[in-house]
């Protein structure tokens, strides 16, 4: 049944907590007897041989003939076949079964009234009475009022006693007194309020540890200040010897440029050179020169750009 699973809780049954202790047909002990001793229906596996890897016979892996695929098919056909059929047949609405007409013969009563002589045996035919599915029902379910319920448990109570002085002490509640308007209804000033309060009569006493942590503060402000005047001065000094560094380098190029100047303009004619041809070489190192000075103004507006 549903409500006992595995016929747990079901009265009459008792279970035996004891399992005995059996063994396989190797002579080992079984124990997964353990788990299947209230079913026999459940596969357990706890041998190590179970774990292992089965391989099938090379008979089994071969493809089926063709007269078995044929007989494989035939059967999976009929069997696809009546379940469709099934389903069909279900959803068919059923037609109500029309009863075949009785016939009766009887010998009429000479004695009775209404006899005729002539007609001394007769024949009764019996239809099934026709039913008209939209009749309404001739009975009407009346529905018979509930009896009365069981009585209800009785509610006990202690005995009543009688209330005491301390008791109404203890319940009484005091009366709620604003804080904002008095007894008739009008506002109460802000400065009656507040003399009213009671703050005027207490001590201020200020704690002596808001003095330490003031101090506290003030020390560790100036200590942060002063590192990072420490490293802002290093920083400064770090770009002042790079800007020297800079400023030193441009002054050998310059000096550079003005010893190779001096050198041209003082170099001789060359042997086999013409006048001519000497003064195009002059002017082609008086182009190289002027190129190479505007190389060196456009290094120094990029430092400067990058300095700035």
């Amino acid at each position: 049944m549903a409500q006992y699973p595995l016929d747990m809780g079901k009265a009459g049954k008792t279970h035996q907590q004891v399992v005995a202790l059996t063994t396989d047909s190797d002579g080992k002990i079984a124990w997964d007897a353990v788990i299947k001793h209230r079913s026999d229906k459940l596969a357990v596996w706890t041998r190590p041989e179970h774990s292992r890897e089965k391989w099938s016979k090379p008979e089994e892996l071969e493809r089926p003939s063709l007269e078995l695929d044929i007989l494989n098919t035939e059967r999976t056909q009929k069997a696809l076949e009546m379940a469709l059929n099934g389903k069909i047949q279900a959803g068919v609405p059923k037609k109500q079964e029309q009863k075949e007409a009785e016939f009766i013969r009887y010998t009429p009563n000479p004695n009775a009234p209404g006899y005729t002589p002539n007609c001394r045996e007769r024949v009764i035919k019996l239809v099934e009475r026709q039913i008209d599915p939209f009749q309404p029902p001739k009975f009407k379910h009346k529905k018979v009022p509930r009896g009365p319920p069981s009585p209800p448990p009785p509610v006990h109570h202690s005995p009543p006693k009688k209330l005491t002085a301390k008791d109404q002490k203890d319940w009484k509640i005091p009366p709620c007194i604003s804080n904002w308007k008095n007894a008739k209804g009008y506002t109460i000033p802000l400065d009656k309020r507040l003399s009213a309060d009671g703050r005027s009569l207490q001590d201020v006493a200020v704690n002596d540890k808001f003095a330490a942590i003031s101090e506290d503060l003030y020390l560790a402000e100036r200590k942060a200040r002063e590192e990072i005047k420490i490293r802002n001065d290093l920083m400064r000094q770090k770009k002042v010897r790079e800007e020297e560094i800079r400023e030193q380098q441009l002054r050998d190029l310059a000096a550079q440029a003005r010893v190779q100047r001096a050198e041209l303009a003082a170099a001789p004619t060359k042997d086999g050179e013409e006048g001519k041809e000497a003064e195009d070489r002059r002017q082609r190192m008086e182009v190289l020169k002027e190129r190479q000075r505007e190389i060196e103004r456009d290094q120094r507006l990029e430092l400067a750009g990058m300095a700035g």
